[in-house]
């Protein structure tokens, strides 16, 4: 505070323009500039009397990055035109070149198989486990109706009623299988509805 309480006393009684520009060490900006005048006012000014530019160094550094990333976008331009194949590209190569780019597409090829046969794999897995499953509901299946033979009183549908509870649970998922035991099986009581899953 004494520092910004000094400049403004150099602006109101000397009559002077300050530029006053302080950063904490926590990144926060403090600045004080005189009324009538701004900070760039203030640089330019002291360009003139010093003359230098401070300017142009700046300027020219950013001309010399913006340099450097038209040369990376010119090299990566040709390298991706070499592996597609381009005939003009390719012909710049020198025999090493072409040996390495050659080496290159090898690997990368080499890697493209290697997540294809990961991704046919998975797949596989995928439909083993389907077909397990359909395999399982299928026994289970076969087991209900080996009972149902045996036994007249056992059915499918509870008096006839609710047909919609034979399939499938009424307004539920598609994917629920459902048999409905006869209240005469005291064995199974507690449990007269059973469901299978099946795997989309």
């Amino acid at each position: 505070n004494g520092l910004f309480k000094k400049a403004n006393e150099l602006t109101v009684l000397c009559d002077a323009k300050v530029s006053l520009i302080r950063i904490s060490s926590t990144g926060k900006l403090h600045e004080y500039i005189s009324p009538s005048t701004t900070h760039k006012q203030i640089l330019d000014q002291f360009q003139k009397m010093q003359t230098v530019d401070i300017w142009s160094s700046h300027y020219e550094k950013m001309q010399e990055h913006l340099r450097r990333l038209k040369d990376l976008n010119r090299d990566l331009r040709t390298q991706i035109r070499q592996r597609m194949g381009d005939c003009e590209s390719q012909n710049e190569l020198s025999f090493e070149e072409m040996g390495r780019l050659e080496e290159e597409m090898d690997n990368a090829v080499k890697i493209i198989r290697e997540r294809k046969n990961k991704v046919i794999s998975n797949q596989i897995e995928t439909h083993k486990k389907k077909v397990r499953n359909a395999e399982d509901i299928n026994r289970k299946l076969i087991h209900q109706f080996d009972i149902r033979e045996e036994d007249p009183q056992y059915g499918l549908v509870d008096n006839g009623e609710d047909y919609d509870s034979v399939m499938a649970f009424h307004g539920g998922p598609r994917n629920i299988f459902t048999l409905r035991m006869t209240p005469h099986h005291h064995h199974l009581h507690n449990a007269d509805l059973t469901t299978y899953p099946l795997l989309e």
